[in-house]
């Protein structure tokens, strides 16, 4: 089920690639199929990522070279395909293409996936972090609304349609309050469990990594 998972992150990356532009002019010009295809397998691409530098290179009327490009791509594979770097590149919430061959799978994928666990859990803690601190700001903004509007009810010479549209409003900002303050308790409450996961993944992995 997890390898599924990679695989269809991987084909949705893969997609995203490929809809840019992969090579320059210069690049396309300069004709270093084997230093590109080392540098994109000790990236991790997989080899469609050639398909890629084809179309790029095709405006300048430029092939490449498939075969420099891939012996060189299987040499920066081996840089790839290894426990730490797994580690690192599910760390840094990257992609996985599905490059290694099976024997180096075994120690590429569960660093890998222990390291995609890190990432998500501390991206999870990011983003409640990020709600709370929008739902204290929205509540500080409305509570200010909130009070200059009641002190433009205290003012003279209003009309009674005038009173009317400010008490409208002050009912409306204190609406907005009551859900910014639902909303900051919902993101505390999150953020109490994210930060709770991000603990226990560290402790679960520590032993193992640099957590």
């Amino acid at each position: 089920m997890n390898r599924l998972m990679i695989a269809g992150g991987a084909l949705a990356a893969a997609a995203l690639l490929s809809s840019c532009t992969t090579m320059s002019k210069d690049e396309c010009l300069a004709g270093a199929w084997g230093e590109k295809g080392y540098v994109d397998g000790a990236s991790g691409y997989p080899m469609t990522r050639l398909d890629d530098h084809t179309k790029a290179c095709a405006k300048f009327q430029i092939a490449p070279n498939p075969a420099a490009y891939g012996s060189a791509r299987e040499d920066g594979l081996r840089t790839y395909c290894t426990f730490q770097r797994g580690w690192e590149e599910g760390r840094a919430g990257n992609a996985y293409y599905g490059v290694c061959r099976p024997e180096e799978e075994q120690a590429f994928l569960p660093a890998y996936r222990d390291g995609r666990l890190l990432h998500e859990v501390e991206d999870a803690y990011e983003t409640a972090e990020s709600a709370l601190n929008s739902a204290e700001a929205r509540i500080e903004n409305r509570e200010d609304k909130l009070e200059a509007k009641e002190r433009e009810l205290r003012g003279e010479g209003l009309t009674d349609e005038g009173r009317q549209r400010i008490r409208d409003r002050i009912q409306e900002v204190r609406g907005e309050i009551r859900d910014a303050r639902r909303n900051a308790r919902e993101a505390r409450d999150a953020l109490d469990q994210a930060e709770w996961d991000v603990r226990r993944v560290r402790r679960e992995l520590s032993g193992r990594y640099p957590v």
